[in-house]
């Protein structure tokens, strides 16, 4: 049953009780004797009078509105979250992980600072870099770390360099991390089959270009096969290249950033490596890198000498600190559970299956969907909805219809590149049950669309609450705790 459910404070009863305090077995005394006056409060709170059934419900009805990936099938993927292992969750609340003060002797935390140091080797033997660092906070911080490094490498050279290359079809956190970070941005085309326009980098790639950040596989999910002329480009002209690592999930065990030539490249472990993320965080955005910046990473690094762990402060051109204190810890017990659990063997099936599911996806949509990049894609498959647009109906009208069958909207007009871009990216564990599910509710709202596009156009017909005037609900937060006051 689906109903609107009002604010707490609307359902108050005055003097009805959810809880009541015993009676005084002490002498009673006034809060004026005991509490300065200027810490008191000069009105009577304005707390909700409830039942306790009443409130029971109210929040009980509240967590049956929301959706997410425990609930039903969730195609935005590892782009925001795949499926969680929930062990993950139990060794993260390990009493000895979870009571841990970020201000405790290094002598008393020696099993957390094994853990990180463990973690960061396990990542750089997964992307073939140097070193890794666990501090970012996010994925665009660890673009933002890494960019940082990138200038203070080229500064180290005597020169920082002006500019950061970008594809078109990037994320939007690149070309925001390169601007803070000081460098100015100049787009790489993609060419007819989706990929980087090699003859358009060539012409970008000078003196001036401190380095060229790529996404690979992809946004459209298709690997970048020129990726060692792309290296090639870059190096013999001096820049860096940088992978935002946010397409991870799709070659884990199968090839390496490294061995492809990348200098830097940032890990969300809040996606691959999964660890929950959702409504702003917190994530985690390790960063791998080669050999020749490993000097510039942030401190303090994790240092092993022996059977001790210990904080390293001793580099003298590294880009400091970025973290209040080492990262969010409890994000890299959750990474270091995954994958000691997957094991390099666990890892590649991982990316196998979810390379699998998205190209199953694309072949039993393609008759339905234009595809305009329709080949054998990597993790994720991007379809369009721009032929229905004589109808009336975009793609943000299709997400919101697949609510009604129980599925989370996709992501939706990304990348940038196709026109009403319908971005599916199943993941690995979801099962052929679950992709043909999907399939069949997207197949059936191509039909609607031609029977009945209003019918999509006003979705979702099933929930509390169907359109929002989704700019205002963002930008005009009604945040108060007691709209009656």
């Amino acid at each position: 049953m689906r109903m609107k459910e009002g604010l707490i404070f609307e359902k108050t009863v005055s003097g009805r009780r959810g809880y009541t305090l015993p009676a005084l077995d002490v002498p009673e005394v006034s809060a004026q004797e005991l509490i300065p006056q200027r810490y008191l409060r000069e009105r009577e709170h304005q707390l909700p009078e409830m039942s306790e059934g009443e409130v029971v419900r109210h929040y009980t009805r509240l967590s049956t509105q929301n959706f997410g990936v425990d609930l039903g099938f969730y195609p935005l993927g590892s782009c925001t979250m795949k499926y969680n292992p929930k062990i993950n969750e139990d060794l993260a609340n390990l009493p000895g992980f979870l009571h841990l003060h970020p201000l405790q002797p290094e002598s008393l935390s020696q099993g957390a600072l094994r853990l990180m140091y463990e973690l960061a080797e396990m990542l750089g033997e997964i992307a073939g870099m140097n070193r890794v660092t666990l501090q970012p906070a996010a994925g665009a911080h660890g673009e933002l770390a890494g960019l940082l490094m990138m200038r203070a490498y080229h500064e180290k050279q005597g020169n920082p360099r002006k500019h950061v290359l970008i594809p078109d079809s990037a994320h939007g956190t690149n070309p925001a991390s390169a601007v803070i970070a000081g460098y100015s941005v100049q787009a790489i085309r993609s060419n007819k089959s989706g990929l980087v326009d090699l003859e358009d980098l060539k012409r970008h790639v000078n003196e001036d270009c401190a380095g060229f950040m790529l996404t690979n596989p992809n946004t459209l999910g298709l690997f970048e096969r020129d990726i060692l002329q792309i290296q090639k480009i870059l190096h013999e002209a001096g820049g860096l290249l940088y992978l935002d690592g946010a397409n991870l999930n799709a070659f884990l065990d199968l090839c390496r950033p490294g061995d492809m030539g990348f200098d830097v490249v940032h890990f969300n472990l809040h996606k691959t490596f999964t660890v929950p993320h959702g409504g702003g965080g917190p994530g985690a955005g390790a960063l791998g890198v080669g050999e020749r910046l490993v000097p510039f990473l942030p401190v303090p690094t994790v240092e092993r000498d022996g059977e001790r762990f210990y904080f390293d402060y001793d580099h003298p051109d590294s880009i400091g600190r970025l973290h209040g204190f080492y990262g969010n810890f409890g994000n890299l017990v959750r990474a270091y559970s995954y994958v000691r659990r997957m094991g390099a063997p666990g890892l590649e099936e991982v990316s196998r299956n979810a390379i699998l599911n998205a190209n199953y996806v694309r072949k039993r949509l393609e008759g339905f969907y234009p595809i305009p990049y329709n080949r054998p894609c990597m993790h994720e498959v991007v379809l369009s909805a721009k032929r229905f647009r004589n109808k009336g109906v975009h793609a943000w009208d299709i997400a919101k219809r697949l609510i009604d069958f129980g599925i989370h909207p996709p992501t939706v007009n990304f990348p940038l590149v196709v026109d009403e871009a319908i971005m599916i990216e199943p993941t690995e564990t979801e099962s052929k049950e679950t992709l043909d599910h999907f399939c069949d509710a997207m197949i059936a709202i191509a039909k609607e669309i031609e029977e009945n596009p209003e019918k999509v156009k006003g979705a979702p017909l099933t929930t509390a609450i169907s359109r929002l005037d989704e700019t205002k609900a963002v930008k005009d937060l009604d945040v108060r705790w007691n709209p009656l006051s």
